[in-house]
Order: structure tokens, then sequence, then C-alpha cells
């Protein structure tokens, strides 16, 4: 289930990525991370960026906090892997009508990017992942994941969505013993999702 919120982080200094990897690396330290937390918000302004309330913008942080501890916990075993596969959300597609190419393959089920624009986020996380040997599927909704999972007997998952949505498909990945590496979205919403394809391609 997404976020009962919108949140737009595209204009929020990437420095503030770096302290948010900063204070996962430093979570041992419980009774601070409230404090800490706050202090990155006031730091970074996003509050005042992004139009959020303090409890919403906690609840963004500390999420952002797990992707990250999730990424470092999980890195070693990951790079141990193979056969990977890059899952990457739909809403973020240049066009989200007929002028975005892409072919949906209803036994998957996936789209398949036919990299019709240069500039569309989607089509450059695909040829990224494509370039380092990964399989890439564009999900129309997480519900499709452990179809993708279980047909393709993947070793490993890198996945981008909303910091909510990781969340969720954490349980399914434990359960199933993959490792996976995330990169959340830092604009949500049902289309026009923005990620760092920057990140996405150091995670790779």
């Amino acid at each position: 289930m997404p976020y009962q919120f919108n949140f737009d982080l595209t204009r929020v200094s990437r420095s503030f990525f770096r302290g948010v990897a900063e204070a996962a690396h430093k979570r041992k330290l419980h009774k601070r991370i409230g404090e800490a937390a706050l202090h990155l918000l006031e730091r970074f302004r996003v509050q005042e960026i992004t139009g959020l309330d303090v409890s919403q913008a906690l609840t963004l942080l500390e999420d952002l906090i797990d992707a990250q501890m999730k990424n470092l916990s999980n890195r070693q075993r990951f790079l141990g892997t193979r056969r990977r596969v890059l899952l990457l959300p739909h809403c973020s597609r240049k066009h989200m009508d007929d002028q975005c190419k892409a072919v949906f393959d209803r036994s998957i089920p996936s789209y398949s990017c036919s990299h019709c624009s240069p500039d569309c986020l989607v089509n450059q996380a695909t040829l990224a992942g494509e370039k380092r040997g990964y399989d890439v599927r564009v999900l129309p909704g997480g519900s499709c994941i452990h179809q993708i999972l279980q047909k393709g007997h993947y070793d490993a998952v890198v996945g981008v969505a909303c910091s909510e949505e990781i969340k969720l498909a954490d349980g399914l990945l434990e359960k199933m013993g993959l490792p996976s590496q995330n990169v959340p979205l830092i604009k949500n919403g049902c289309a026009n999702t923005s990620f760092n394809i920057q990140t996405l391609k150091k995670v790779l």
C-alpha cells in the first residue's frame, strides 16, 4: 500500500541523502535517531521544500533510513550472486499513454521497455541494468513481484519503488531468501514519479 501522502524530494540537496546514509550507518544509537532525524529535516529544509508536516516527514525519513540499512546489511550477500533482476516502477515512464512503446507481457506480467524516449528514466534505468547483465522488468504494480521472481529463478533483486512499497516487498524477499538492494523514489504519485539514476547505477 503506498503512502497516504505525496512527496517530492527532487529539490532537496543530494547531501541530504548522504546524511540519510550516515544516519543509517549510525543506527545503533537508537535513542538519538529521532533527534538526528529532526536535525536532518531542519538542516535540509525538507518540510519547507516538500510541504510535508513533521509526522509525514519523519515517517518518510525513517523509511529512507531503513531502506539504506537493508542495503548495507544485504550488500555482501548481494555481491555474491549472479542471476539478478531489476524491478522498475511503470509510473516513472516519461509517457503513461500510448506514446510509450513499452510492450506488456501478460505471462510475466510486466512491461519491456522499447527505448522510445532517450530522456525517459525507465529507458535509462533499463539500459543501465541490461548493460550489467540484469533481467529488467517494468512493473504495473507490486502484486506482480512474486510471480516474476518465481518464474525467473533469480538469486537477487534490485527494486526501485517508494519506501513504503520497499517495506512491503521485504517480507516476500526474506521468505524467498533473496538478498536485495533498494532505490527509493524521490518523488511519488501515480505518474511522473522520479528516482536518482546515478544512485541506481551505484547500487547495480
